[in-house]
């Protein structure tokens, strides 16, 4: 898999970059609405380091993928096609984070728009989706912006949760600017 765009490049997590991935799964602010919402200690975040190399085996041309800013070569986050199984349905998700100290410029929307890209035409897909806490106003922009609306509100993990979707024949035609 590889994806990039006008600033960003998305690569494979690599056992470096751990302290990093440690970084935003610490972060009480990152994680805030992310699954149940709490921060992960060492052990806790070397273990989700593993879930994301398992991903990739079974899912080479999917996972999360570290966001490296062309610019000066920077980790700012991670970004990814992530497998979710919603009411006994397999979904793909389009699933972003950022790290706070880049918060409020456009990299969110970037790597969702190349993801969005990437999943409907190069992956073929028919369909994504975005899952989003009530409460997250950024990433419901986010997922707006590339064309995903509310479809429904479910529980996931204890917490309620909107289900964002875009289909292929909405993207076709639609314009990120």
């Amino acid at each position: 898999m590889y994806i990039q765009s006008d600033r960003l490049e998305f690569r494979s997590y690599t056992d470096e970059d751990f302290h990093f991935l440690w970084s935003l799964l610490a972060d009480s602010e990152v994680v805030r609405y992310i699954g149940k919402g709490q921060t992960r200690d060492r052990s806790e975040a070397l273990e989700f380091l593993y879930w994301i190399y398992r991903s990739y085996k079974e899912n080479p041309q999917g996972g999360l993928r570290l966001l490296i800013r062309k610019e000066d070569g920077r980790r700012i986050g991670h970004a990814g096609l992530v497998y979710q199984n919603i009411e006994g349905i397999d979904e793909l998700e389009v699933g972003y984070w950022i790290a706070k100290e880049f918060w409020g410029q456009g990299y969110a929307k970037e790597a969702a728009v190349a993801l969005r890209d990437y999943g409907l035409h190069q992956l073929d897909r028919q369909r994504l989706i975005s899952l989003i806490q009530p409460g997250n106003k950024a990433s419901q922009k986010v997922a707006q912006h590339i064309g995903m609306s509310v479809e429904k509100e479910i529980v996931l993990s204890g917490k309620n949760v909107c289900v964002y979707a875009i289909e292929k024949e909405e993207s076709d035609g639609f314009s990120d600017f």
